[in-house]
């Protein structure tokens, strides 16, 4: 199994765990994983791109082995950004680089792409959601309302300790419901348990979802308001090229979420991987390289 080099980075008072491969005078890839996740859900396409690319995959705030500040206002967007921006700044100070995101590593991407158009050569998710689009579904496909509302189940008081009983059994059958997990090896598995298990972890990955501002309906219930819908599209514009790697079995984000992401991001692609679901970092590592490494050719 491919093992990266670690280092700890200290992101404004937020200790870091990150894992690094490559050449570091190669182009720069920062990969962000999602929940519940860490950095290890890279680790196949990790050590694809490794070859021509420097890449750097951090535990991000709240996971692994990474610091869980106290609270959920730590958890905000805007603190995971300046977290990125640091660590950004620390390996590539000179030049733009690219950035990867999945599931929330996506959508911390995203809004780093706001924020630092200037900072980005290209963007790539992975079975994420651009915030307009991801509300818009919600609000306006009664089948991704229905696929989202596990987010007000972890949200809820006491989903930490729900989430961890029984040895995080309800964790890992969420991770089940997504897609299939054939990959899910015993050495993977045992990383994932270890992950979850670390003091603070299982809080902390809980605030992400506790600190968003995405609203979720119950089913039939009528819309009220969301920030994200009244922002202007320049303050959600995707700037430099985008690439969309996209499972098509997803059964947590359905094809509606990819509506309208063509108003915000005018050099747009996605490439669609039939039978691959919400995990295809883990599914279709080689794919997800391939598309990836095709993209970053472009100048």
């Amino acid at each position: 199994m491919f093992e990266p080099d670690f280092v700890t980075f200290d992101a404004g008072g937020v200790a870091l765990n990150v894992a690094v491969a490559g050449d570091p005078s190669a182009p720069l890839v920062i990969c962000l994983h999602g929940f519940p996740e860490y950095w290890a859900a890279w680790r196949d396409v990790m050590a694809d791109l490794a070859r021509d690319h420097f890449v750097v995959a951090p535990d991000q705030r709240g996971f692994n082995l990474s610091a869980k500040p106290a609270g959920i206002a730590a958890y905000r967007a805007k603190h995971m950004v300046a977290d990125l921006a640091a660590l950004a700044d620390r390996f590539s100070p000179a030049r733009p680089f690219a950035l990867a995101g999945h599931d929330w590593g996506a959508s911390i991407a995203y809004a780093y792409a706001f924020a630092h158009p200037d900072r980005l050569s290209h963007l790539i998710i992975a079975n994420g959601v651009h915030p307009w689009c991801f509300q818009n579904a919600i609000f306006h496909d009664p089948a991704q309302r229905e696929a989202s509302q596990y987010i007000n189940v972890l949200r809820a008081p006491g989903s930490d300790e729900r989430m961890a009983e029984d040895g995080f059994r309800r964790t890992s059958r969420m991770i089940e419901g997504f897609s299939r997990t054939g990959w899910m090896t015993p050495d993977i598995r045992a990383g994932y348990l270890a992950a979850w298990a670390m003091p603070g972890a299982m809080g902390a990955m809980l605030n992400w979802y506790r600190a968003s501002p995405i609203v979720v309906p119950l089913p039939g219930e009528t819309p009220g308001e969301a920030l994200v819908m009244t922002l202007p599209v320049e303050a959600l514009a995707v700037s430099m090229p985008h690439l969309v790697v996209w499972g098509s079995s997803d059964e947590a984000l359905l094809p509606s979420c990819l509506d309208g992401l063509d108003r915000f991001a005018p050099d747009l692609t996605i490439e669609k991987v039939p039978g691959a679901g919400h995990w295809i970092l883990h599914e279709k590592p080689a794919e997800v390289a391939a598309a990836m490494r095709t993209f970053l050719s472009r100048a």
